[in-house]
Protein backbone atom coordinates (compact mmCIF):
# COMPACT_ATOMS: atom_id res chain seq x y z
CA UNK A 1 0.00 0.00 0.00
CA UNK A 2 1.12 3.90 -0.80
CA UNK A 3 1.97 5.53 2.17
CA UNK A 4 -0.19 8.20 2.85
CA UNK A 5 2.15 11.06 2.48
CA UNK A 6 2.53 9.69 -1.33
CA UNK A 7 -0.79 8.67 -2.69
CA UNK A 8 -1.44 7.73 -6.23
CA UNK A 9 -2.70 11.23 -7.35
CA UNK A 10 0.95 12.88 -5.64
CA UNK A 11 2.95 9.64 -7.70
CA UNK A 12 1.08 10.70 -10.99
CA UNK A 13 1.84 14.14 -10.47
CA UNK A 14 5.55 13.52 -10.14
CA UNK A 15 6.18 11.22 -13.07
CA UNK A 16 4.21 13.53 -14.96
CA UNK A 17 6.82 16.76 -14.21
CA UNK A 18 9.93 14.09 -14.62
CA UNK A 19 8.66 13.07 -18.13
CA UNK A 20 8.68 16.65 -19.42
CA UNK A 21 12.19 16.75 -19.02
CA UNK A 22 14.15 17.17 -22.30
CA UNK A 23 16.00 13.94 -23.69
CA UNK A 24 18.03 13.17 -26.68
CA UNK A 25 16.38 13.25 -29.94
CA UNK A 26 13.27 13.22 -27.56
CA UNK A 27 14.06 9.43 -26.54
CA UNK A 28 12.73 9.43 -23.25
CA UNK A 29 15.14 6.56 -21.76
CA UNK A 30 13.39 6.46 -18.37
CA UNK A 31 11.41 4.14 -16.47
CA UNK A 32 10.17 4.54 -13.09
CA UNK A 33 9.39 1.74 -10.15
CA UNK A 34 7.96 2.62 -6.84
CA UNK A 35 9.40 0.59 -3.08
CA UNK A 36 6.11 1.20 -1.81
CA UNK A 37 6.94 -0.44 1.27
CA UNK A 38 9.80 2.85 1.81
CA UNK A 39 8.79 5.39 -0.18
CA UNK A 40 11.17 5.12 -2.32
CA UNK A 41 10.63 6.08 -6.13
CA UNK A 42 13.36 4.10 -8.76
CA UNK A 43 14.67 5.90 -11.57
CA UNK A 44 15.89 3.57 -13.81
CA UNK A 45 17.59 3.46 -17.77
CA UNK A 46 14.93 2.19 -20.47
CA UNK A 47 17.67 0.30 -22.19
CA UNK A 48 14.82 -0.46 -25.09
CA UNK A 49 14.91 3.77 -26.00
CA UNK A 50 18.91 3.77 -26.08
CA UNK A 51 20.48 5.31 -28.94
CA UNK A 52 23.81 3.59 -29.71
CA UNK A 53 24.66 4.55 -33.08
CA UNK A 54 24.56 8.50 -31.53
CA UNK A 55 25.62 7.77 -27.90
CA UNK A 56 27.17 4.32 -27.68
CA UNK A 57 28.34 5.37 -24.41
CA UNK A 58 25.65 6.19 -22.72
CA UNK A 59 26.54 9.52 -22.02
CA UNK A 60 23.56 11.46 -23.22
CA UNK A 61 21.35 9.20 -21.89
CA UNK A 62 22.57 9.58 -18.12
CA UNK A 63 21.89 13.82 -19.00
CA UNK A 64 18.07 12.64 -20.11
CA UNK A 65 17.49 11.07 -17.03
CA UNK A 66 19.16 13.95 -14.88
CA UNK A 67 17.38 16.12 -16.36
CA UNK A 68 14.31 13.64 -15.09
CA UNK A 69 15.25 13.61 -12.03
CA UNK A 70 15.77 17.34 -11.30
CA UNK A 71 12.10 17.57 -12.36
CA UNK A 72 11.37 15.07 -10.23
CA UNK A 73 12.85 16.68 -6.91
CA UNK A 74 11.10 20.26 -7.89
CA UNK A 75 7.80 18.33 -8.23
CA UNK A 76 8.80 16.77 -4.61
CA UNK A 77 9.00 19.61 -2.83
CA UNK A 78 6.13 21.61 -4.34
CA UNK A 79 3.89 18.73 -3.16
CA UNK A 80 5.85 19.60 0.14
CA UNK A 81 7.67 16.59 0.24
CA UNK A 82 11.87 16.89 1.26
CA UNK A 83 13.18 14.50 -2.00
CA UNK A 84 16.73 12.89 -0.99
CA UNK A 85 18.05 12.02 -4.65
CA UNK A 86 20.52 9.42 -4.71
CA UNK A 87 22.69 9.02 -7.55
CA UNK A 88 23.64 5.25 -8.67
CA UNK A 89 22.49 3.78 -5.31
CA UNK A 90 22.92 0.15 -6.49
CA UNK A 91 26.45 -0.80 -7.93
CA UNK A 92 25.27 -4.00 -8.81
CA UNK A 93 22.40 -2.78 -10.55
CA UNK A 94 23.84 -0.60 -13.11
CA UNK A 95 20.28 0.46 -15.06
CA UNK A 96 19.09 2.09 -11.64
CA UNK A 97 20.67 5.47 -12.10
CA UNK A 98 19.02 6.99 -8.88
CA UNK A 99 16.80 6.35 -6.07
CA UNK A 100 14.31 9.45 -4.58
CA UNK A 101 12.87 9.25 -1.05
CA UNK A 102 9.82 10.74 -0.48
CA UNK A 103 8.91 9.61 2.85
CA UNK A 104 9.26 13.18 4.74
CA UNK A 105 7.74 16.22 4.92
CA UNK A 106 9.53 19.48 4.20
CA UNK A 107 10.20 21.37 6.96
CA UNK A 108 10.00 24.71 5.39
CA UNK A 109 10.00 25.64 1.23
CA UNK A 110 12.78 25.98 -0.33
CA UNK A 111 13.18 29.17 -2.09
CA UNK A 112 12.10 29.81 -5.57
CA UNK A 113 10.54 26.28 -5.85
CA UNK A 114 6.94 27.40 -7.06
CA UNK A 115 8.63 29.31 -10.10
CA UNK A 116 10.60 26.48 -11.09
CA UNK A 117 7.42 23.90 -10.85
CA UNK A 118 5.47 26.23 -13.07
CA UNK A 119 8.41 26.27 -15.70
CA UNK A 120 8.66 22.07 -15.90
CA UNK A 121 5.27 22.69 -17.83
CA UNK A 122 6.33 25.86 -19.63
CA UNK A 123 10.11 24.92 -20.86
CA UNK A 124 9.88 23.90 -24.56
CA UNK A 125 12.70 23.57 -26.98
CA UNK A 126 12.86 26.18 -29.72
CA UNK A 127 13.29 25.86 -33.06
CA UNK A 128 12.97 28.97 -34.92
CA UNK A 129 14.91 32.42 -34.63
CA UNK A 130 15.48 34.14 -32.13
CA UNK A 131 14.94 38.13 -31.98
CA UNK A 132 18.99 39.02 -31.52
CA UNK A 133 17.73 40.71 -28.06
CA UNK A 134 20.93 40.27 -25.63
CA UNK A 135 19.80 38.28 -22.17
CA UNK A 136 20.37 40.10 -19.46
CA UNK A 137 23.49 39.66 -16.84
CA UNK A 138 21.72 39.56 -13.72
CA UNK A 139 19.51 36.22 -15.46
CA UNK A 140 22.78 34.90 -16.96
CA UNK A 141 24.14 35.35 -13.46
CA UNK A 142 21.76 33.16 -11.91
CA UNK A 143 22.02 30.74 -14.88
CA UNK A 144 25.16 30.63 -13.53
CA UNK A 145 24.44 29.71 -9.63
CA UNK A 146 21.77 27.00 -10.91
CA UNK A 147 24.35 24.99 -12.65
CA UNK A 148 26.78 25.12 -9.63
CA UNK A 149 24.04 24.13 -7.29
CA UNK A 150 23.97 21.18 -9.01
CA UNK A 151 27.95 20.50 -9.05
CA UNK A 152 28.41 21.80 -12.09
CA UNK A 153 29.90 24.95 -14.12
CA UNK A 154 28.09 27.06 -17.04
CA UNK A 155 30.87 29.01 -18.89
CA UNK A 156 29.85 32.19 -21.04
CA UNK A 157 32.31 32.55 -23.71
CA UNK A 158 33.04 36.33 -25.54
CA UNK A 159 32.90 36.58 -29.32
CA UNK A 160 35.87 34.52 -30.67
CA UNK A 161 35.54 31.90 -28.48
CA UNK A 162 31.34 31.39 -29.40
CA UNK A 163 32.73 31.67 -33.38
CA UNK A 164 35.25 28.23 -32.63
CA UNK A 165 32.24 26.82 -30.89
CA UNK A 166 29.72 27.21 -33.36
CA UNK A 167 32.14 25.91 -36.34
CA UNK A 168 32.91 22.72 -34.01
CA UNK A 169 28.93 22.67 -34.39
CA UNK A 170 28.61 22.99 -38.18
CA UNK A 171 31.38 19.99 -38.26
CA UNK A 172 29.33 18.36 -36.46
CA UNK A 173 26.57 18.78 -38.65
CA UNK A 174 28.52 18.12 -41.81
CA UNK A 175 29.58 14.86 -40.24
CA UNK A 176 25.95 13.92 -39.41
CA UNK A 177 24.61 14.42 -42.80
CA UNK A 178 26.90 11.39 -44.26
CA UNK A 179 26.64 8.64 -40.74
CA UNK A 180 23.12 6.67 -41.78
CA UNK A 181 22.88 4.93 -38.55
CA UNK A 182 22.64 8.54 -36.48
CA UNK A 183 20.21 10.14 -38.82
CA UNK A 184 18.18 6.83 -38.68
CA UNK A 185 17.94 7.17 -35.01
CA UNK A 186 17.60 11.13 -35.01
CA UNK A 187 14.38 10.78 -37.05
CA UNK A 188 12.98 7.56 -35.33
CA UNK A 189 13.22 8.50 -32.05
CA UNK A 190 9.94 10.50 -31.82
CA UNK A 191 7.35 7.55 -31.24
CA UNK A 192 4.37 9.87 -31.25
CA UNK A 193 4.70 10.40 -35.06
CA UNK A 194 5.32 13.72 -35.05
CA UNK A 195 5.83 15.02 -38.40
CA UNK A 196 7.70 18.28 -40.06
CA UNK A 197 6.09 19.48 -43.25
CA UNK A 198 8.46 17.11 -45.30
CA UNK A 199 7.59 14.10 -43.42
CA UNK A 200 10.44 13.82 -41.36
CA UNK A 201 10.13 13.35 -37.51
CA UNK A 202 10.93 16.55 -35.64
CA UNK A 203 13.59 16.29 -33.10
CA UNK A 204 13.81 17.57 -29.57
CA UNK A 205 17.04 19.62 -28.81
CA UNK A 206 18.07 22.06 -31.02
CA UNK A 207 16.69 23.58 -33.86
CA UNK A 208 16.41 21.80 -37.26
CA UNK A 209 15.55 22.76 -40.68
CA UNK A 210 12.87 20.61 -42.78
CA UNK A 211 15.85 18.37 -43.28
CA UNK A 212 16.38 17.57 -39.50
CA UNK A 213 20.18 19.88 -40.27
CA UNK A 214 21.03 22.79 -37.97
CA UNK A 215 20.61 25.97 -39.70
CA UNK A 216 23.13 28.09 -40.37
CA UNK A 217 24.74 30.88 -41.83
CA UNK A 218 27.67 33.35 -41.88
CA UNK A 219 29.14 34.68 -38.51
CA UNK A 220 29.52 38.45 -38.63
CA UNK A 221 33.16 37.86 -37.81
CA UNK A 222 36.24 35.69 -38.86
CA UNK A 223 36.40 33.07 -35.73
CA UNK A 224 40.27 32.18 -34.23
CA UNK A 225 40.94 30.03 -36.63
CA UNK A 226 41.25 32.42 -39.54
CA UNK A 227 37.55 30.79 -41.48
CA UNK A 228 34.48 32.27 -41.25
CA UNK A 229 32.77 31.09 -38.68
CA UNK A 230 28.63 29.93 -38.47
CA UNK A 231 26.02 30.95 -36.47
CA UNK A 232 22.44 30.00 -35.51
CA UNK A 233 20.26 32.60 -37.36
CA UNK A 234 21.31 35.46 -34.78
CA UNK A 235 24.32 37.37 -35.63
CA UNK A 236 25.34 37.37 -32.49
CA UNK A 237 24.32 34.40 -30.59
CA UNK A 238 24.64 33.70 -26.79
CA UNK A 239 25.99 30.49 -26.23
CA UNK A 240 26.58 28.84 -22.50
CA UNK A 241 28.98 25.50 -21.80
CA UNK A 242 27.83 23.09 -19.38
CA UNK A 243 30.78 21.65 -18.24
CA UNK A 244 31.47 18.94 -15.17
CA UNK A 245 35.03 18.25 -13.47
CA UNK A 246 34.99 14.72 -14.08
CA UNK A 247 33.49 12.26 -16.74
CA UNK A 248 31.56 9.58 -15.15
CA UNK A 249 28.61 8.28 -14.79
CA UNK A 250 27.30 10.39 -11.85
CA UNK A 251 29.00 13.26 -13.59
CA UNK A 252 26.65 12.87 -16.66
CA UNK A 253 23.19 12.85 -14.23
CA UNK A 254 24.87 15.72 -12.47
CA UNK A 255 24.77 17.71 -15.60
CA UNK A 256 21.56 16.32 -16.73
CA UNK A 257 20.48 17.71 -13.04
CA UNK A 258 22.22 21.59 -13.87
CA UNK A 259 21.50 21.33 -17.34
CA UNK A 260 17.49 21.40 -16.31
CA UNK A 261 17.79 23.46 -13.59
CA UNK A 262 19.17 26.00 -15.70
CA UNK A 263 16.66 25.75 -18.41
CA UNK A 264 13.74 26.03 -16.30
CA UNK A 265 15.49 29.09 -14.24
CA UNK A 266 16.09 30.46 -17.74
CA UNK A 267 11.89 29.64 -18.68
CA UNK A 268 11.22 31.98 -15.36
CA UNK A 269 12.77 34.33 -16.78
CA UNK A 270 10.96 33.90 -20.03
CA UNK A 271 14.74 33.19 -21.83
CA UNK A 272 13.94 30.32 -24.52
CA UNK A 273 16.82 27.84 -24.96
CA UNK A 274 17.75 25.41 -27.67
CA UNK A 275 20.42 22.48 -27.16
CA UNK A 276 23.44 23.05 -29.93
CA UNK A 277 24.09 18.78 -29.31
CA UNK A 278 25.46 18.21 -32.39
CA UNK A 279 29.09 18.08 -31.75
CA UNK A 280 29.16 16.52 -27.86
CA UNK A 281 27.90 13.19 -30.34
CA UNK A 282 31.34 13.29 -31.44
CA UNK A 283 34.53 12.44 -28.90
CA UNK A 284 36.81 14.72 -30.81
CA UNK A 285 34.45 17.44 -31.13
CA UNK A 286 33.19 17.40 -27.83
CA UNK A 287 36.83 16.94 -26.52
CA UNK A 288 38.13 20.66 -28.87
CA UNK A 289 34.92 22.24 -27.18
CA UNK A 290 36.65 22.85 -24.11
CA UNK A 291 38.31 25.97 -23.02
CA UNK A 292 41.37 25.33 -21.56
CA UNK A 293 41.80 29.03 -20.25
CA UNK A 294 38.95 27.88 -17.99
CA UNK A 295 40.78 25.42 -16.06
CA UNK A 296 40.06 21.41 -16.64
CA UNK A 297 36.63 19.97 -16.82
CA UNK A 298 34.58 17.98 -19.60
CA UNK A 299 32.09 20.07 -21.56
CA UNK A 300 28.69 17.89 -20.97
CA UNK A 301 26.01 20.29 -23.69
CA UNK A 302 25.87 23.97 -25.72
CA UNK A 303 23.21 26.00 -24.85
CA UNK A 304 22.15 28.67 -27.07
CA UNK A 305 19.99 31.46 -25.06
CA UNK A 306 17.58 33.85 -26.32
CA UNK A 307 14.18 35.71 -26.61
CA UNK A 308 11.44 34.79 -29.15
CA UNK A 309 8.05 32.38 -29.23
CA UNK A 310 7.64 29.91 -27.05
CA UNK A 311 8.49 26.48 -28.32
CA UNK A 312 6.06 23.79 -29.37
CA UNK A 313 5.78 21.41 -26.78
CA UNK A 314 7.35 17.79 -28.04
CA UNK A 315 5.21 14.38 -27.31
CA UNK A 316 5.68 12.56 -23.99
CA UNK A 317 4.60 9.05 -23.10
CA UNK A 318 1.87 8.70 -20.96
CA UNK A 319 2.66 8.05 -16.81
CA UNK A 320 1.50 4.89 -16.94
CA UNK A 321 3.54 3.96 -19.80
CA UNK A 322 7.19 4.44 -17.74
CA UNK A 323 6.08 3.98 -14.34
CA UNK A 324 5.80 0.13 -12.48
CA UNK A 325 4.59 -0.86 -9.50
CA UNK A 326 7.45 -2.24 -7.48
CA UNK A 327 7.22 -5.38 -5.03
CA UNK A 328 9.73 -4.40 -2.72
Amino acid sequence: MIPLVLDAAALEKLVAAAVAAPSIHNSQPWRFRLRPETSVLEVRAARGRALPATDPAGRALHISVGAAVLNLRVAARHLGLAPEVRLLPDPSDPDLLAAVGLDAPAAARVPGTEALYEAIWRRHSIRTPFTGEPVPAAVLDELVVAARTEDARLELPGHEETARILELTAEAERRNTTERAQQAESRNAVHSGELLPSGIPARSLGPQDRDARLPMRDFTALGPTGHRAVATFESEPRIAVLVTGHDGRADWLRAGLALEHVLLAATVHSVRASLLHQAMEWPYLRWAAREPHQGPGHVQMLIRLGYGPAGAPTPRLAVHEVLEQGTG
